[in-house]
């Protein structure tokens, strides 16, 4: 008797610790559980510890809180002016709402899978070819709008819409390649006309330049040979004048001078003629120069006058 006492302790602790083990959930960080009572949701189960009832409890769907990534197989598409290219795409995407995500949508990864194909075909198919390959950051952002306002009831936010890559058909790859050559030969060919446009423009300028230069250089060359012949003529005036102020007053010094300079102008135009090779000067050439010498006194003299 004592021994089934003893036997009916030991089936109640192990009963009682079969419970409790029941009624404890562990719950990993980045996980919620949602909770079913009688197969009626009743609340969440949070990351840690939680309690419930055993037998009247039951975990209903485990779900994934973290950012998913979900990748878009390729398709083909047909754009507006009927041209076939090959998509494909990742969505990334984060439950914000367990209950929701489990009980608003049933399957829910594959509703979405399903919901950005049928959206990359409306929002691509109504583009052209041309816009589809240059406006792909557009692309991206009407796929986010629309995919995100669609599974707003299910408890998911969509982060990221990314179109990886458009194929295009392989003779219009073709063509595309022809079409860049002939355009790059076209800017090579305006480069080049410019250059020489340029480098002619830059010649004209420089022999503009140089006229410019030359002229003023002629003009400043006559103006400084003007002014020494006012110069010159200035002096040669002062001269005659001194000589004529002293022949006046009678200095035979004066009178030599003046046929001296006379005698000194026709022997340099002698020596200058171009047939005359011989010069023959005179036995009293050495007068001519003794008379020169009367110029400095006769500076001298119209010097003192002056005083």
């Amino acid at each position: 008797m004592v021994i089934m006492v003893h036997e009916l302790h030991i089936i109640i602790l192990a009963l009682l610790l079969l419970l409790i083990l029941l009624s404890v959930r562990i719950v990993p960080q980045g996980r919620e559980y949602t909770l079913e009572r009688w197969g009626r949701y009743i609340r969440t189960l949070t990351p840690g510890f939680n309690l419930i009832i055993p037998v009247f409890d039951r975990v209903g769907s485990k779900m994934n809180m973290m950012e998913q990534l979900l990748d878009v197989p390729s398709q083909e598409i047909i754009t507006r002016d009927n041209a076939m290219v090959r998509v494909d795409g990742v969505i990334f995407f984060q439950v914000l709402d367990a209950a929701k995500a489990a009980y608003a949508v049933s399957h829910l990864h594959l509703a979405i899978h399903n919901l950005i194909t049928t959206n990359i075909r409306t929002v691509m198919g109504s583009m052209d070819m041309d816009e589809l390959l240059s406006k792909r950051d557009e692309i991206n952002a009407r796929l986010l709008r629309v995919v995100d306002e669609a599974t707003h009831p299910w408890g998911v936010k969509v982060a990221r819409i990314e179109i990886k890559d458009i194929t295009p058909p392989k003779d219009m790859v073709e063509a595309m390649a022809r079409q860049m050559k002939t355009e790059r030969n076209k800017r090579a060919a305006i480069l080049e006309a410019e250059g020489v446009r340029q480098a002619e423009i830059l010649r004209a300028e420089g022999k503009k330049q140089a006229i410019i230069l030359a002229a003023e250089a002629n003009r400043e060359a006559a103006f400084r040979e003007a002014e020494g012949r006012e110069r010159r003529a200035e002096a040669e005036a002062q001269a005659t004048r001194m000589v004529s102020q002293a022949i006046a007053e009678g200095d035979i010094q004066a009178v030599n001078y003046f046929v001296a300079q006379q005698y000194v102008e026709a022997l340099g135009k002698l020596a200058s003629a171009k047939n005359q090779k011989l010069i023959f000067l005179p036995l009293d050439a050495s007068s001519i120069l003794g008379a020169l010498g009367g110029i400095s006194e006769l500076t001298r003299n119209v010097g003192g006058h002056n005083k």
